[in-house]
């Protein structure tokens, strides 16, 4: 692969972005549905964080031999493979009758759309330069927050038409037209990315192409014990995870079952969060080149950032009166610098190592989304059967959460600088 014109560029990040919308979509369409699920199915806050979370359990069990199929095979060819399970996992959700059927139909579709992101990401990695790699990460994150917003209101107007299995059949026929999409505009991939001499987006060198690397686990190990994947680690799986548990799920159940909003107002709440989220990828990726240039790189903005995120965190839990959207929103935002440890991440590695180095960290935050969701939901239902009153046991439970987030982030200033460590292109060698 080699760098491609503006024009055709666009056009691989619509393609790529249409597919990462209706992944989106997915994944938090749960949020906006558990008032049903709970009414005609029975479930409880543990029963709806661990069907949430089977999306995220299904797509993190593909996380690392995607970033090596991603690697040696490419991610057209990677992401059109997977987004079949999709497809089939969305059809028998819409037939599924149980949560036993539930959890495995949200697992397939986990599995199906797991390449949605790292799959587009791997490719900018090849084809930008450092600043548009930053800019187009934080517009497909944007175009993620625009599914999120879609599964909100727009699904809650669809519902009394299709109902909830109708949707589910309506979302497999959209996968399929972004397949047909991506297959139609998105170049093929060289036929063997890792047999190949490694491609070098704009403004690389020659020091970022290294000989393909052997075996399974060969670049894993390298990923693994590099300082810029250690570093931020823990704030993937606490603070990045647990932005999108709440944004996906919790929010939801926190504005109807603790501060009393109706299902109709608590889906005008979760739009007006996605909204806000969508806008704040916007200003990411718009503003994120010039701060880039000032020398405002990634490290820089989450140290200074996340502590506003963890400070507001700590006053919606004390807060006498529970809070609403829109306070929600704002802690979402705050914590969206954390989503520039993605991409800084895989500019640490060559462009080899790229699907490895996005899929293994991706990993790490999928399982925070997994973890904190189902486990929110559990502490939630474990403080209830103690005697504690619902909302007493939302906010403990989001205190535990709290205290997470603030230890991820001691980590993440008190370990040592990547430069400390080697670059990964210096130790393959």
């Amino acid at each position: 692969m080699t760098p491609v014109t503006a024009t055709v560029a666009a056009r691989i990040f619509l393609a790529y972005a249409l597919a990462y919308f209706f992944s989106a979509l997915l994944r938090a369409v749960t949020a906006t549905l558990a008032p049903l699920f709970s009414s005609e199915l029975q479930l409880q806050a543990a029963d709806l964080g661990l069907l949430a979370g089977a999306y995220f359990l299904g797509f993190s069990m593909l996380q690392l031999p995607l970033g090596t199929a991603l690697d040696r095979f490419g991610p057209r060819r990677v992401q059109l493979s997977l987004m079949v399970l999709g497809v089939v996992g969305c059809c028998a959700f819409a037939m599924a009758g149980g949560l036993a059927s539930l959890f495995l139909s949200r697992l397939l579709i986990g599995m199906g759309v797991a390449a949605c992101l790292m799959a587009p990401l791997t490719s900018f990695r090849h084809r930008f330069s450092p600043s548009a790699q930053l800019r187009a990460n934080s517009w497909m994150l944007m175009t993620g927050s625009l599914g999120m917003l879609a599964s909100t209101l727009p699904v809650q107007a669809l519902l009394p038409a299709l109902g909830w299995r109708g949707l589910f059949w309506v979302l497999a026929a959209c996968l399929l037209v972004s397949m047909w999409v991506m297959w139609r505009i998105v170049p093929r991939d060289a036929e063997d990315i890792t047999g190949a001499p490694a491609p070098t987006a704009p403004g690389s060198s020659e020091r970022d192409v290294v000989p393909p690397l052997g075996g399974f686990w060969s670049g894993y190990r390298l990923v693994f014990q590099h300082a810029s994947f250690v570093r931020c680690a823990p704030l993937g799986f606490f603070t990045y995870g647990g932005m999108v548990a709440i944004q996906a799920l919790w929010a939801g159940p926190w504005l109807t079952q603790v501060a009393g909003w109706t299902p109709q107002e608590a889906a005008g709440g979760l739009f007006f969060i996605n909204a806000c989220m969508l806008f704040a990828f916007m200003a990411w990726g718009a503003f994120m080149p010039r701060l880039l240039a000032r020398g405002w790189d990634a490290n820089r903005l989450m140290s200074y950032g996340l502590p506003l995120s963890l400070l507001l965190l700590v006053g919606i839990v004390l807060w006498p009166e529970p809070v609403g959207a829109p306070v929600w929103a704002l802690w979402c935002v705050l914590c969206t610098c954390v989503s520039l440890s993605q991409p800084a991440v895989a500019q640490a590695f060559p462009a080899s190592l790229a699907g490895r180095a996005l899929s293994a960290f991706n990993l790490v935050i999928f399982l925070g989304i997994f973890s904190l969701q189902w486990g929110i939901g559990l502490a939630i239902d474990l403080l209830m059967s103690a005697g504690t009153s619902e909302p007493q046991a939302f906010r403990w439970a989001l205190s535990m959460f709290a205290l997470s987030c603030a230890a991820s982030y001691v980590w993440f200033l008190g370990y040592p600088r990547p430069a400390d460590n080697g670059p990964a292109r210096d130790r393959e060698h």
